[in-house]
């Protein structure tokens, strides 16, 4: 794990050794997450592909002070207790997609990274297809997993947003000490039960996020306005741009994922750029990591083929 700071805020990231692929994969998690989610995938893709993954600002251990409440041996995630809401940053606040799209090719630059497909899951997909219109000549491509919308459902955000606060209200500390409460997240928003290193990674992750991103960044990606924008972004990228399902996903089920993929040219009336996979709910990377990788692969074969044949 290396970290490097973007306008005076440290991102924890990773990143796998070159390869002959002219393109570099980029991913980028999603709500109360961490880059560690992706490692099943990037374990698949990594011998040919060079591998981006980092913690958005505010999660995982892109934090501004380093807490040592959790054993290192169980996780290297850390918290934070600092907010960064004196930066001046170009946007309405701090915790916007667009504002998280801003760090991430702000941390392609520093990095070198030229050319890049951006895989966002959940909010991280809304992010990354804000930084493919923010930074179209680096971005080549995006793969949004388990991420979809574009339909603003009054009362439907508004509950979700009522319980998305008092959600992130019962997060002591001693949560992640208590006997079995990892059992509790083997099964939230999955199709299977997932392993219990991974519910237990979902624990810490909860418990460290800090408070001001976890709540800004819930509170300003389901806004109406920001909504209504997600269509309109997604018809205006001229990078393709693709989105794998979860079947069984209820937090972004397949008619809202195929929703906001028909508004780009790619979905050609009938979902050309929607792939759903079985069996699979709302963190395809930990439930169907072969499927995701082999998608991801397939995606990138087709789309330079089509490039060569142009």
């Amino acid at each position: 794990m290396a970290t490097i700071e973007i306008l005076g805020f440290p991102h924890a990231y990773e990143l796998t050794a070159p390869t002959s692929s002219p393109y570099a994969l980029v991913f980028v998690h999603g709500w109360l997450n961490s880059r560690g989610y992706w490692q099943p995938v990037i374990s698949r893709l990594s011998e040919d592909f060079q591998c981006l993954s980092y913690d958005l600002r505010g999660f995982g251990e892109s934090q501004s002070q380093l807490d040592t409440d959790f054993p290192e041996e169980e996780s290297s995630v850390s918290s934070a207790s600092k907010s960064i809401s004196n930066l001046n940053y170009a946007f309405e606040s701090l915790h916007t997609p667009a504002a998280y799209a801003h760090d991430l090719v702000t941390l392609l630059q520093q990095l070198n990274i030229a050319n890049a497909w951006l895989i966002g899951h959940s909010l991280g997909g809304t992010i990354a297809l804000w930084a493919a219109a923010q930074r179209p000549e680096v971005i080549k491509g995006v793969v949004c997993i388990n991420a979809g919308g574009g339909i603003y459902l009054k009362e439907a955000f508004e509950q979700f947003r009522s319980a998305g606060q008092k959600f992130l209200q019962v997060r002591p500390r001693w949560l992640s000490h208590v006997p079995l409460i990892d059992f509790l997240f083997t099964r939230n928003h999955v199709s299977r039960p997932l392993d219990r290193y991974w519910a237990r990674q979902r624990v810490i992750d909860f418990v460290v996020a800090d408070p001001e991103a976890a709540l800004g960044s819930l509170l300003e990606s389901t806004t109406e306005e920001e909504i209504n924008r997600l269509p309109k972004l997604v018809s205006q990228l001229k990078q393709p741009v693709y989105f794998i399902a979860g079947a069984d996903d209820k937090v972004m089920e397949p008619k809202y994922v195929r929703h906001l993929a028909s508004f780009h040219r790619l979905f050609q009336y009938c979902g050309d750029n929607v792939i759903e996979i079985p069996d699979c709910g709302h963190l395809a990377m930990l439930e169907q990591p072969d499927a995701v990788a082999d998608h991801i692969r397939a995606i990138l074969t087709k789309q330079g083929s089509m490039v060569n044949s142009q």
